[in-house]
């Protein structure tokens, strides 16, 4: 049974650790992060493989480029770095939730309980809305946008991106949609930690809409389509973000300190 006269302090009481253990401990962590991720690599190494990930990278491209159109190399390693990249990202972001795990066991004993029951729902939906905004982007946007480009190309110009490029291009607009679809949770920790209230968020709507048409216009392609998948969403996520930050003030508030 609990001690009714304990105080919030003393959850952490016996908790302590030595500079040198944190350190060891740290350094395990990582190294499980590491081995998760080397094995998330060693499996996509053996299927589907660097070149086929890079294929389905590239397929909404291709589909919408004329026909017998493809992409190029313009240097001479790229063939096999670009892949390369591309299997080491996608392999550590199939093992972020390892990574995440190992963060959490890391950060978890240091935290009181009601700071447990904020963090942890934060840093699963981050990942899912983060996942959710790259999903976004490749399945929806690109084919809109590539569809889009190629209708004002000329019928004189032969369309040959460079896979650098493509890469180049890909990559960014993955985290811009993926912190894009991080707006609930920044919503949720400024509220939170006080920094503003859900009316200041409130009225702040307005405000907000025209900054979301700014960032979209600033941080995708100069096409309408991209602007507006990008936008649009942004002003969604607000909205959920303030009814989000609701809910976690009040089942996130710290104890009462006894009289």
């Amino acid at each position: 049974m609990s001690d009714p006269t304990k105080t919030p302090e003393d959850e952490l009481a016996g908790t302590e650790q030595p500079f040198v253990a944190h350190l060891v401990e740290l350094r395990d962590r990582l190294v499980r992060a590491m081995i998760g991720v080397g094995v998330a690599a060693l499996i996509l190494a053996l299927y589907p493989g660097p070149a086929a990930l890079y294929d389905i990278l590239a397929h909404p491209l291709v589909a919408n480029l004329p026909k017998g159109a493809t992409l190029i190399a313009t240097s001479v390693i790229s063939p096999f770095m670009v892949p390369l990249k591309i299997l080491m990202m996608t392999a550590f972001l199939m093992a972020l939730p390892v990574v995440l795990y190992q963060l959490w066991a890391f950060i978890a004993p240091g935290l009181y309980a009601h700071e447990k029951k904020l963090v942890m729902p934060l840093v699963v939906s981050s990942t899912v809305l983060f996942f959710i905004g790259v999903a976004f982007c490749y399945f929806f946007v690109f084919g809109q946008v590539f569809q889009f480009i190629q209708g004002f190309a000329p019928k004189s110009i032969t369309a040959a991106p460079d896979i650098e490029a493509y890469l180049d291009f890909v990559l960014s607009m993955f985290l811009a949609f993926g912190l894009t679809f991080e707006v609930p949770i920044a919503v949720v920790v400024l509220a939170r930690l006080g920094v503003v209230s859900v009316e200041k968020l409130k009225e702040f709507r307005g405000y907000f809409v025209v900054l979301a048409f700014v960032v979209a216009a600033v941080v995708t392609p100069p096409d309408v389509v991209s602007q507006l998948a990008l936008a649009i969403p942004m002003c969604i996520l607000y909205e959920l973000g303030i009814w989000a930050a609701q809910m976690f003030i009040k089942h996130t508030q710290p104890p009462a300190a006894p009289e």
